[in-house]
């Protein structure tokens, strides 16, 4: 179980990549992800970060980021809390509500 609270939406954290999954940063094969919903303690909505982003629909570049972060909007996935490492920061409410709109766009 994560050591640290998960909070509902919104949150940057460092997710461990399972053994099936693309690359990974460090030795632990983690990678930063957005808390997109938390349902309970258990389960949760993510939306991985890249730094290889392009200019279309799928990606979203974060702002306020020196280090140029997208989005990859559509990798969203159910995933349990057990993978997350730790956190790293929080993005802003407005650029969350962004998120969501276009996130709901593809449905």
């Amino acid at each position: 179980m994560s050591v640290f609270v998960i909070e509902k939406y919104g949150g940057v954290v460092w997710e461990k990549i399972i053994a099936y999954e693309q690359d990974g940063k460090n030795n632990a094969f983690e990678r930063p992800v957005l808390v997109l919903k938390k349902f309970n303690i258990h389960v949760l909505w993510i939306i991985p970060l890249t730094r290889s982003g392009k200019e279309n629909g799928y990606y979203h570049k974060l702002r306020e980021d020196s280090k140029n972060s997208f989005l990859v909007l559509s990798q969203v996935r159910l995933v349990s809390s057990r993978r997350l490492l730790r956190r790293m920061r929080r993005i802003k409410e407005d650029e969350f509500v962004e998120i969501c709109k276009k996130v709901k766009s593809f449905i």
